[in-house]
């Protein structure tokens, strides 16, 4: 393929994305669920078609999306919730392998356990990346955001080391669970290890992160220096990529400059939207590809195979959570569940039920459980994955079943990322599964209050240690912004007090206080475009001004809060 054909295709993959997304913004459809029909449907047109490759999509994919969702992960959230996150990413994603590979050596003919494994690993790891865009959207509570998140962080280092140990077996070089079960520590040990290793490492750079251009450039290569380096000392360079991404996203906050935070996570929102925009067009376009080669199989074998692998992924995933949630008490904090609500400390006030995450919550309920079997849907590393099977065996025969394989597992994708992802949506409205609006926005209100009189109390500190008016006149004014804006925040939490149903109560004032200053923004923004088409104004010193008027305006809420 041409490098011109190569950049057309590019082109138009960027192309599809807007569109798509755009019609998904006006529709409420899941993007992913879209993108991934335009794909399938552009398969089968004339022309050009990209096929996926595994190890590209494992070393230049993966590694970026991994990093900048761990970026906006909370290390304390996935701390609190750690034995629903291990049990879901660990525990089920082994479990998933093994029902499915057991599956397949009882009723597929011809079919290996260690084959039915490898199908499994690749198949048991949920993408979060369709069911966040959605949850967000209709407004999942907190907890359950970091449950899909987290799980979505740590599954996939679980899923590749299984699916290397059943591929070794597959290949004939023998099973043995002490083996398998050391190659899995081992692993993770490492991964852990390495990202600890590049998330400190960084920390003498971080006098250049202060320059916006230099943080980017740092943070754009943090998660291929972790993936590298883990891989290279063969340990797990997704689990390295997400423990960095998450200290990282940590410690960012005390060390990074207002200016290089805000242009990092804009590179960042764009280099998502960017590969998840050409990521769910490669999976649609893998359908040809993956059907090519089913003409040897049984008509009964392949369905028996999609039936296996479909009910395992859907049914297992809510037996799983039902089981971990609501076996004894000590059963089910083993194995991940949150055990009873007696047995749980909580916090109260407003700041612990809006952080939600945060703190230990109790059982979750059947809606929550529902919702949460629900946000299972697969992804491109399943895809990944499943392609990464070798074409032989060591021995020279054929890797065993390796299309049955793969047709199982992008039909298991397809079902999951398009049926799951077009459904999730009215599924939570309809079972109302929401987060509770007015008592996060209290949280922020107290937040904000507490920051500012943080503020008074140093302003009070400097003008005791002042010695001019000049100064005198300077925090005088400034106390009185000060003042301005707590007063503000302490009437918005008044009202919110007031808040019924977890909605946010509409203030007419505090509206209509928003609509005159974005007012104002947009009048001072005209006012500087006629100076600089007056020729008074130029401009570079136009876009300065713009960038002035652009951050205040970022200060106000999109929405009341």
């Amino acid at each position: 393929m041409s490098a011109e054909t190569v950049l057309l295709l590019l082109l138009a993959a960027v192309g599809v994305t807007v569109v798509v997304h755009w019609v998904a913004e006006r529709t409420g459809l899941p993007g992913a669920a879209l993108l991934t029909l335009v794909g399938i449907g552009y398969a089968y047109l004339p022309g050009p078609n990209v096929e996926l490759d595994p190890h590209l999509v494992l070393t230049f994919v993966l590694p970026p999306l991994l990093y900048s969702a761990a970026l906006d992960s909370s290390l304390l959230a996935i701390r609190k919730n750690l034995r629903t996150v291990v049990s879901l990413s660990v525990l089920l994603v082994l479990a998933t392998a093994l029902v499915i590979g057991i599956g397949f050596s009882l009723f597929v003919a011809g079919a290996t356990l260690a084959a039915g494994i490898a199908l499994g690993a690749a198949v048991a790891p949920p993408d979060p990346v369709a069911a966040l865009a959605v949850g967000r959207r209709v407004g999942l509570p907190p907890r359950l955001l970091t449950l899909i998140q987290g799980e979505g962080l740590l599954n996939d280092a679980t899923a590749l080391t299984i699916l290397t140990v059943a591929v070794a077996a597959a290949e004939g070089e023998g099973f043995s669970t002490p083996s398998a079960a050391g190659q899995f520590l081992l692993a993770a040990a490492g991964g852990v290890a390495a990202g600890l290793v590049v998330a400190f490492g960084i920390r003498p750079l971080r006098r250049l992160r202060h320059d916006p251009l230099s943080s980017n450039a740092i943070s754009l290569a943090t998660p291929f220096v972790a993936y590298l380096l883990a891989e290279q000392v063969h340990v797990s360079g997704v689990l390295a990529v997400v423990v960095a991404g998450l200290v990282i996203g940590h410690n960012a906050p005390y060390w990074q400059s207002g200016q290089s935070r805000l242009q990092t996570r804009a590179v960042w929102k764009l280099v998502d939207y960017l590969l998840e925009g050409v990521v769910f067009l490669l999976i649609g376009q893998q359908l040809p590809q993956v059907i090519e080669n089913l003409g040897d199989y049984e008509t009964s074998t392949v369905v028996i195979a999609v039936s296996i692998t479909i009910g395992v992924m859907l049914l297992l995933r809510p037996l799983w959570l039902l089981l971990t949630e609501y076996l004894p008490g000590w059963m089910g904090t083993r194995l991940g569940g949150q055990g009873s609500d007696e047995d749980q400390p909580t916090v109260a006030g407003p700041s612990a039920t809006a952080f939600g995450g945060l703190r230990r919550t109790g059982r979750l309920s059947g809606r929550e459980i529902t919702v949460l079997s629900w946000a299972g849907t697969r992804g491109v590393i399943s895809l990944a994955a499943i392609f990464t099977l070798p074409l032989t065996t060591d021995a020279g025969d054929p890797f065993p079943d390796r299309d049955l394989l793969l047709f199982c597992a992008f039909v298991g994708v397809l079902v999951t990322l398009v049926g799951q992802g077009l459904t999730f949506a009215p599924l939570v409205r309809r079972l109302g599964v929401r987060a509770d609006a007015a008592d996060a926005a209290r949280l922020r209100n107290e937040a904000r209050a507490a920051a500012v009189r943080a503020g008074l109390v140093r302003l009070d500190e400097l003008d005791a240690d002042q010695h001019s008016d000049l100064e005198d006149r300077a925090i005088d004014g400034l106390r009185t912004a000060l003042q301005g804006r707590l007063d503000r925040y302490e009437r918005r939490l008044s009202v919110l007090q007031f808040a019924e149903g977890g909605e946010i109560p509409v203030s007419p004032e505090y509206e209509a206080a928003l609509g005159v200053r974005r007012a104002v923004l947009d009048a001072e923004r005209q006012e500087l475009l006629r100076w600089r088409d007056a020729g008074r104004l130029p401009d570079e010193s136009l876009r300065a001004l713009q960038r002035e008027l652009d951050h205040q305006e970022n200060l106000l809420p999109s929405r009341p809060a």
